[in-house]
């Protein structure tokens, strides 16, 4: 199966993208094929560290230009920096994917009240103040920009065992549809991507910890029976950000091999024991503590 490289060479070229959670995973991926396809990116994350040595990496492998910025979505004034330095270093910013996200698998009655605001603060309020300091940018400016944002499949079907992400995530979903009503009079663009299942380091740790793993493949309940390739999401995500999708606004478009289909990502989870949910609960915190040594050593 060939998913490399969708669109033509030059299929972003000259615009500028400012792509946060850009430093790991899916985000890396998806910047690495805007890069490609000619695009100028600042990626953003908490850890410097860890998007310098993502942007070495990506300039290397690509040729392009990549800005790296530390930022915390959760607060409005590391925002408006991002932004800053990105007009400062490539002239303009034309698109803004918000990727940055947060996310485990627990029985929502062993939830925090802190571990829900964590989720809804990074998720739903990161991705509307993000999307609030460049919508009014390109307002000011006259700029025609898009905007980009990740979701996922059970934003519209909800689903247990997710609660604060699903919370979040249909938050942005539907901030998504109203400002591209409000704003397309501005010629700004705003659509959704609703990935099913694609493996990353870190964050599949925590939705399918090796316990959980044992139990249950999530490939099961997927009707092609595999998970998503990183480059498939990338061609998609390119193409809604390239003037070829200009006539698709408020749309969110869902990846997921079908899965969807099944009723809820995380349903099935009822299954899982008390004591499971005790092994699984601590293999997540292990993954958390081992994520944060990673990004200390970088």
């Amino acid at each position: 199966m060939n998913t490399t490289g969708m669109l033509r060479d030059d299929a972003l070229k000259g615009k500028t993208i400012i792509v946060t959670g850009g430093g790991t995973g899916l985000g890396k991926s998806m910047t690495r094929y805007f890069l490609q396809l000619g695009a100028n990116v600042t990626i953003c994350s908490r850890r410097q560290a860890v998007i310098d040595q993502t942007a070495d990496e990506l300039m290397k492998e690509t040729n392009g230009t990549v800005l790296a910025v530390a930022c915390d979505v959760r607060r409005p004034d590391e925002i408006e920096n991002v932004i800053r330095q990105t007009i400062e270093k490539f002239g303009r910013v034309d698109g803004l994917l918000n990727n940055s996200a947060g996310n485990f698998i627990s029985p929502t009655e062993r939830l925090s009240y802190k571990a829900f605001d964590t989720i809804v603060d990074i998720v739903l309020r990161g991705t509307y103040y993000f999307t609030l300091a460049v919508g009014k940018y390109w307002i000011e400016n006259g700029i025609k920009g898009t905007v980009l944002n990740i979701s996922t499949t059970y934003a519209t079907t909800g689903s247990g065992y997710v609660v604060p992400s699903a919370v979040a995530k249909g938050g942005a979903l539907i901030m998504t549809k109203s400002l591209a009503a409000e704003w397309g009079k501005y010629g700004i663009r705003l659509n959704c991507i609703a990935p099913g299942p694609f493996p990353t380091k870190g964050a599949w740790d925590r939705l399918f910890p090796e316990p959980l793993m044992k139990l249950m493949d999530p490939t099961d309940r997927i009707p092609l029976k595999r998970v998503g390739e990183h480059e498939e999401l990338a061609n998609l995500a390119a193409y809604l950000m390239s003037d070829f999708s200009a006539y698709i606004t408020g749309e969110c478009i869902t990846i997921d091999g079908g899965e969807v289909l099944s009723n809820g990502e995380f349903n099935h989870l009822e299954k899982v024991t008390p004591a499971m949910w005790d092994m699984i609960g601590e293999t997540i915190k292990q993954s958390n503590r081992a994520s944060k040594k990673e990004g200390q050593a970088e």
